[in-house]
């Protein structure tokens, strides 16, 4: 069992930027693709970003060119990195692994908020 903790969260004005954190209380080596989803009002859960352990990224369209995700094996932590933020990009925001198609990930952080003001 993994557990996730998620930090880094809160109120930005549009353009701004957050930088999110995800601490794992286990080894998170041995999941080849960790990542970040979030969850906006009256929608899906969505994937935001990924990252394997070999440094390949991955990320939604709509976050393409803004956010940048990064992994620290010997630390235990993904971050998220997320600039030029926009209204749209408020949401609940959720470390998770291991990220797979097809399949939810098994473990999931608690969730940060991030509100993004016009």
């Amino acid at each position: 069992q993994v557990q996730l903790v998620e930090s880094g969260g809160g109120l930005v004005q549009a353009g701004g930027s957050l930088r999110l954190s995800c601490t794992a209380s286990d080894s998170i080596d041995r999941f080849n693709a960790v990542g970040w989803y979030r969850r906006r009002t009256g929608k899906q859960r969505e994937l935001v970003a990924s990252v394997t352990n070999g440094g390949s990224t991955s990320y939604a369209d709509s976050v393409k060119g803004r956010f940048a995700i990064s992994r620290d094996n010997a630390k235990r932590t993904v971050s998220l990195q997320m600039d030029n933020l926009r209204p749209e990009d408020t949401a609940v925001y959720y470390c998770a692994l291991p990220i797979s198609d097809g399949w939810f990930p098994d473990y999931w952080g608690q969730g940060t908020q991030v509100t993004v003001s016009s």
